[in-house]
């Protein structure tokens, strides 16, 4: 059964903040990809394209992460933290607005494997 957690993390920056806050977000990069259980965190940028013509925010994380407890690890890192109090939560930060979401690839009341020890 995979435990797996995959999160989405998605950022309107503020008007002109776009390239300030891209940076910022490239910046956790490094330390969170050495963390116990972090399997991919990549920031990105909306692109074009007229095959993907969705709405989305213009700066999103892709996340994939071992289970829940390594996320949830994550999410209470000082400096993750401190990212959403000085970016999104201050008045005076790069973010409008946020919006970060968690998934799991297993159908609901998925039918796993019974593993006898």
């Amino acid at each position: 059964m995979s435990k797996k957690v995959y999160c989405i993390a998605q950022f309107k920056p503020k008007l002109g903040k776009e390239k300030e806050l891209f940076s910022v977000l490239q910046s956790l990069e490094p330390n969170t990809l050495r963390e116990e259980g972090c399997l991919q965190y990549i920031v990105t940028r909306h692109i074009l394209s007229p095959f993907a013509e969705g709405q989305s925010f213009p700066i999103v994380f892709n996340e994939i992460w071992a289970d829940m407890a390594a996320f949830e690890a994550h999410c209470q890192r000082k400096e993750v933290m401190n990212f959403f109090e000085t970016y999104c939560a201050a008045e005076d930060g790069l973010a409008e607005d946020w919006n970060v979401s968690v998934y799991s690839d297993e159908p609901e009341q998925y039918d796993a494997p019974v593993i006898e020890a």
